[in-house]
């Protein structure tokens, strides 16, 4: 039997996703010792199987900050990595069937427009002229030129090399089953029995987020579903824009990007299932089936195109389609980063670069009251309140 150790440092941060790896990158940018635990590989859930969209628009406001921030890392990322991870600044386009979506398209853009997000709507026949391929019940189309995509594949393992090469321990295949504060700092202990010791802890880990929360009396109605997600054979490289449909019939929400290479990357419609438990997830056929589909509803010349895989992967979602982002309500220098409900990756490095920020310094500019953890424990008082009533 090998022998359990016992590491410390100023950080931990226990997963190793997109949320996990860029706070670790961004802490060790400011000269904190960083252990950072993962219970299997780098990006091997939500932070690699997802899409891979870049994209900014469409977010609820207040994450505009947040998601501004994180392109500027999109953008530097090669500079920064020392590596590809396929950012492509293409541009990302929204398109809509229903009138009452084209007017959302219109206040949007007018709205975004003060958090700094400058996007293009055009209707009808200006549209048409523009993407010719597109079907025709398509109504407008908003165009954020600087979001584009990148590979998740490559992504979050990537912040992870990066931040041990400026110094941070990064241990994977390590399950963390206790967490408490002990003596004015942080006890983390895995299943194995290794022992770790830190002032802060920040919990990035996803779906398993709340088992490690609840063990500091706070907690969150997390669910799990699994994207459904399929490529195709390649064609020739013709789509610069990842282009979806924004529609509340969820299965109209298709949404596709084009690599260099030529294939397409397909996500949308409703999600399949997905377990914590034995952290796997499923494509069912049927979706996929739907998936194509919807696809030649929204470009009908790619209706003779193959699928050549599916995947799938365990993402985390709370009711309210916000994350919990900062600190814990209860617990000093406890912090948090889980629950984004499908549209993580492109925020990921934005909020990475907000933790570190308030981890090193206790604030940040960016407004964080929003996504805060105890917004449940006060949803949970007042249905009390008003079923005791």
């Amino acid at each position: 039997m090998s022998a359990t150790t016992t590491r410390e440092a100023d950080v931990i941060v226990i997963g190793g996703g997109i949320m996990g790896t860029t706070t670790a990158f961004f802490l060790r940018q400011r000269n904190r010792s960083v252990i950072l635990l993962e219970r299997g590989l780098t990006g091997q859930q939500a932070g690699g199987v997802n899409f891979g969209g870049v994209r900014r628009q469409g977010r609820a406001l207040p994450q505009l900050a947040m998601a501004n921030r994180a392109l500027r890392t999109w953008q530097r990322s090669a500079e920064l990595l020392g590596e590809d991870i396929e950012f492509l600044p293409s541009g990302h386009t929204r398109v809509c069937y229903h009138q009452k979506d084209v007017e959302n398209f219109d206040q949007y853009a007018i709205d975004a427009r003060a958090y700094g997000l400058e996007l293009e709507v055009l209707h009808g026949d200006a549209m048409f002229r523009r993407f010719p391929f597109l079907g025709r019940e398509v109504l407008a189309a908003s165009i954020s030129p600087l979001d584009g995509h990148a590979n998740p594949r490559l992504a979050a393992p990537a912040f992870g090399r990066a931040a041990a090469r400026l110094g941070a321990q990064v241990v994977e295949n390590t399950e963390i089953v206790r967490v408490e504060k002990e003596a004015g700092r942080f006890r983390v202990e895995s299943a194995r029995g290794d022992v770790y010791w830190a002032a802060q802890l920040v919990i990035c880990a996803g779906a398993w987020a709340t088992r490690l929360s609840e063990q500091f009396d706070e907690t969150a109605p997390l669910t799990t579903r699994g994207p459904q997600m399929c490529v195709t054979e390649p064609v020739p490289y013709v789509f610069g824009s990842t282009i979806g449909v924004f529609t509340s019939i969820k299965e109209e929400s298709i949404y596709f990007r084009q690599i260099p290479r030529g294939n397409i990357i397909v996500g949308g419609g409703p999600a399949g299932p997905a377990d914590a438990v034995t952290s796997r997830a499923s494509v069912l056929p049927l979706n996929t089936v739907r998936q194509l589909a919807q696809m030649r509803r929204l470009v009908p010349a790619l209706a003779p195109l193959h699928v050549i895989r599916v995947w799938s992967g365990v993402e985390s979602y709370l009711p309210d389609s916000e994350p919990v982002i900062g600190p814990s309500s209860k617990v000093d220098g406890l912090y948090y980063a889980f629950g984004f409900s499908g549209s993580g990756f492109q925020i990921g490095p934005g909020v990475g670069e907000t933790l570190a920020e308030l981890v090193d310094t206790g604030s940040t500019p960016i407004p964080l009251d929003g996504f805060s953890i105890q917004r449940f424990s006060r949803r949970e008082a007042a249905c009390s309140e008003i079923t005791t009533s």
